[in-house]
Formats: structure tokens, sequence, C-alpha cells
């Protein structure tokens, strides 16, 4: 009689426990070419890794310095239009007769003097009428500078100014 190999068979995933996802992680596996694939990509990512860290802070930079340009750009072109508005004679009349008060003769001028709103300054309390008087105490201080002054040592006058009035009177 024949005899029948026994075959262990696999159990199948169970609807319940296992995915796609699991069947395939199940039946995966690691040969030597896999190993050394996953190897060299490692060591690519930290070989290049400083590289492209460099490469986004140069790209960082010449964005910044981009902006900076465009702002330089800007200001020149301001700067030019404020020139080329000065070079125009009726501009310069106008500023000249504006900031200078300068008239052409025959013209009539009149000088508005604080033509603004009037502004209430300090904490907004009402102005008084009557006389305040200070809680110093003057006479006190007076004689105290006085006392002071009286009482310190004159400062010694240095050797040289002697050297140079002896030197004078001889």
């Amino acid at each position: 009689m024949a005899t029948r190999h026994q075959v262990a068979e696999r159990p199948e995933a169970d609807a319940h426990t296992g995915s796609a996802a699991g069947s395939w992680l199940r039946g995966f596996r690691m040969s030597g070419f896999t190993l050394t694939v996953l190897f060299l990509v490692i060591a690519g990512l930290v070989v290049l890794a400083p590289s492209l860290k460099v490469l986004v802070e140069q790209r960082a930079q010449i964005a910044e310095l981009e902006r900076e340009k465009a702002e330089a750009e800007r200001t020149v072109a301001q700067l030019q239009e404020e020139v080329d508005r000065w070079s125009d004679p009726s501009f310069l009349k106008a500023q000249a007769r504006d900031r200078l008060l300068y008239a052409f003769p025959g013209d009539i001028t009149y000088l508005v003097i604080d033509d603004a709103l009037p502004t209430q300054e300090g904490d907004g309390l009402p102005i008084s009428d009557e006389i305040q008087t200070g809680q110093v105490d003057w006479v006190r201080s007076v004689v105290g500078s006085v006392m002071s002054a009286g009482l310190s040592d004159p400062e010694p006058q240095p050797a040289e100014s002697e050297e140079a009035a002896e030197s004078e009177n001889q």
C-alpha cells in the first residue's frame, strides 16, 4: 500500500482576526537581498540628510535675500520719485512757498497761527483761578546752600597751573 504523506495545512486567516495587510505581513520573509537594499536606503538617507538640510537652509536664505532686494528696489523707486518731484520747478516753488513762507512780488500772504483744534492737555482737571503755594521751604534751602558752600574745603588747584603762573611772573 502506498503511504500518504500528511501535508500540514496552514490555518487560514480568520475573518475576525486577520486582514489583507496582516496576511501579507505574515507572508513577508526577510532575505539577504532585502536586508541589503534596506541597509543601502538607510545609509543613503544618512549620507544625504546633511546635504538636504544645507539645501533647505540655502533656499530659505535666498528667499529672505530676494525679499530684502525687492524692499530695497521699492525704496529706490520711492526715492527716485522724490528726486523727480524735487526736479520739477512748480513743485520746488510750492515747497518754497509752504515751508519757507516765500511769496512772489505783489502777493498778499496770510499766516495763520494755531489753526488746529485746541487739545486738552494734562489730566483733564479744571484750571484754577486761585494762586497756589508750593510745599518747598525755600528759606531753609537757601540757608543750607550757603552753609554748605561756606563750610566746605576749597578744591586744591593742580600743580601745573601754579608752575604756569610762576613762569609768567618771571
